[in-house]
């Protein structure tokens, strides 16, 4: 916790980058990937595969060369409760297919172990500070982060996405939804009103086993391509009556940590 906070300090107290230095890429996209408990080893395992084939298929490799500047900056890391620092492969320039395949490389050699804990928030306030202390200037900034299930630890979500998307990051949602949990609703309406952020953020459902790497592949593309999400894509405008607090919520104790004054 008091990690957390010295996080959430460091960023307040830190300036907004500004656009004085010239843009040295088209994007820079930071993947913050789900792997906390609620994924089984198989679910985990085909997760890992789509990153690892999206970011090799010629439609990626296709959309850096076809940028304004033809490169772009991308660095990976795995979160849980809390953000597995082992699990960071950091920022590395692609502007080719040997490149794009040496980043694939480095996370597929990872090993593969889910954690406990669901924490949108400590992934976002980690992924903002990767993304604002990192050496490089892009036209855009996108973290862009999976996961199959809502917070129910760690800071509240709508802040840190405030906080990151005031620092002009926008935040895109991959959200798993092969086991749904009924009792928590719909997880692509949680993601749109309480995680994605920022200009043209969007959120994109995944339904199937099957369907990972074609979506992530699908993600990846719209993101390093600056393209509008299509139609059938959950747009950060779109009405939802999502309730942002439904994780912790569902946690036992969830009123005892909030009103611990209360005698119950």
């Amino acid at each position: 916790m008091l990690s957390t906070l010295a996080l959430i300090l460091s960023l307040s107290g830190s300036p907004v980058q500004t656009a004085a230095a010239p843009p040295d890429v088209d994007v820079e996209l930071l993947l913050a990937v789900d792997v906390s408990g609620s994924m089984d080893m198989e679910e985990a395992r085909v997760q890992r595969s789509g990153y690892v084939q999206a970011l090799r298929h010629p439609d990626f490799i296709n959309a850096i060369e076809g940028g304004y500047l033809g490169r772009i900056a991308i660095g990976y890391f795995e979160w849980a409760g809390m953000v597995n620092e082992a699990s960071v492969v950091g920022w590395h320039v692609v502007e080719s297919a040997e490149d794009a395949d040496a980043f694939a490389s480095l996370i597929e050699a990872r090993p593969i172990g889910p954690r406990r804990g669901t924490s949108l928030s400590n992934a976002i306030l980690f992924g903002t500070n990767q993304i604002e202390s990192n050496d490089f200037s892009g036209v855009r900034r996108v973290l862009d982060i999976s996961g199959d299930g809502p917070n129910n630890t760690g800071p509240p979500v709508p802040p840190a996405r405030d906080e990151a998307v005031s620092r002009g990051i926008i935040i895109n949602g991959l959200a798993i939804m092969i086991r749904p949990s009924f009792s928590t609703g719909p997880l692509d309406e949680y993601y749109t009103a309480c995680v994605i952020g920022g200009p043209g953020s969007f959120v994109l459902p995944v339904h199937e086993p099957e369907d990972f790497a074609i979506a992530i592949r699908q993600k990846l593309v719209l993101e390093v391509s600056g393209l509008p999400p299509a139609a059938t894509l959950t747009p950060a405008a779109a009405e939802s009556a999502a309730d942002c607090m439904i994780g912790e919520r569902l946690r036992p104790g969830f009123l005892d940590r909030i009103y611990p004054e209360l005698d119950r």
